[in-house]
């Protein structure tokens, strides 16, 4: 499949910053963005408008573990704020790294990051559920004075010990879109929602309100799509193309799914909750409103991809 160029969200994951154990310091995750940017720019170069979204997972971690290692002297830093600090870091890197291989290509674009608050319902069940895994592994003596000082909610995770748990709610509304059509119409590349959006809700008086949570990246991102009635909605992740039965003998690569397939496929239990499933999840929700298609590939596939070469597609049901 090969689409003309238009509007493209491109999601780019927060792991993909993080290249090993070893590569975790921020020259290094510099260097990852820079070398995701590059695949970015050859897209904008082929005449594709982007917004690139970005996870935030392992970078909000090291703020908090940053904070917790620093208690003793130090405020610790809300989970909104270590949201807002994420953004401006990530985005940075990205707007540098785009800078720079636009003037090697002789290119007169300029990217522009927008700190992305996003609308959750402060009734939305995910508060009485917290699921998300945040911060620090913790010993279950530590994890239980943590929760009982801080009135953190804490879980034992699959024998690997204990971290505090936070609510992942849906996105309702990215509070900040009409600045992000503003500048796209005015011909920035957008770096917006990142990690999903600082989470707020709506209080009484309809006055925002930051709250601990964390909103999945690819769901807002989809959100932000649908919203811009983007041509293309592509996920950026670790593999070039989506398989079933991953990992085992009888693993098979996959060039295209029609909505349907794709969907029946995830209740299959294809896409696990913790690695495919939510990018198949969003990828869904954008082709139910309306979205014309959809890509996962890896960042040095992007080109390829979009030239109907490699990667996932994803379509409408014909």
């Amino acid at each position: 499949m090969r689409l003309q160029p238009g509007l493209a969200v491109v999601a780019v994951g927060g792991n993909s910053l993080i290249k090993g154990p070893d590569r975790m310091t921020v020259p290094d995750q510099y260097e990852a963005a820079r070398e995701t940017m590059v695949h970015i720019a050859e897209m904008i170069a082929q005449g594709w408008r982007v917004v690139i979204t970005h996870g935030n997972g392992p970078q909000v971690g090291f703020i908090l573990r940053r904070s917790e290692l620093s208690l003793h002297e130090l405020h610790p830093v809300p989970l909104d704020a270590a949201d807002a600090d994420t953004q401006g870091a990530i985005g940075y890197m990205f707007q540098k790294a785009l800078y720079n291989e636009f003037r090697r290509r002789g290119m007169r674009q300029l990217a522009v990051t927008v700190v992305t608050q996003v609308l959750v319902d402060r009734n939305d069940p995910a508060f009485q559920n917290p699921t998300k895994p945040i911060g620090s592994w913790m010993d279950e003596e530590t994890a239980r004075r943590r929760a009982a000082e801080q009135g953190w909610v804490v879980r034992e995770d699959a024998g690997r010990g204990w971290r505090r748990v936070v609510p992942s709610p849906r996105p309702r509304r990215i509070i900040e879109l009409p600045a992000i059509r503003a500048l796209l119409e005015d011909g920035f590349v957008v770096i917006a929602v990142g990690g999903g959006g600082i989470p707020v809700v709506e209080d009484e008086t309809g006055d925002l309100v930051g709250v601990e949570a964390v909103i999945d990246k690819d769901l807002a991102s989809a959100l932000l799509a649908i919203e811009l009635r983007a041509d293309l909605f592509l996920i950026s992740t670790a593999v070039e193309k989506v398989a079933l039965d991953y990992g085992k003998p009888t693993q098979r690569w996959l060039d295209r799914l029609t909505a349907s397939e794709a969907r029946r496929h995830l209740a299959e239990g294809q896409f696990p909750p913790g690695s495919m499933g939510p990018k198949i999840e969003a990828i869904l929700q954008y082709l139910d409103h309306g979205g014309k298609a959809a890509l996962i590939t890896d960042p040095p596939h992007i080109p390829a991809a979009l030239r109907g070469e490699t990667g996932t597609w994803f379509v409408q049901d014909e």
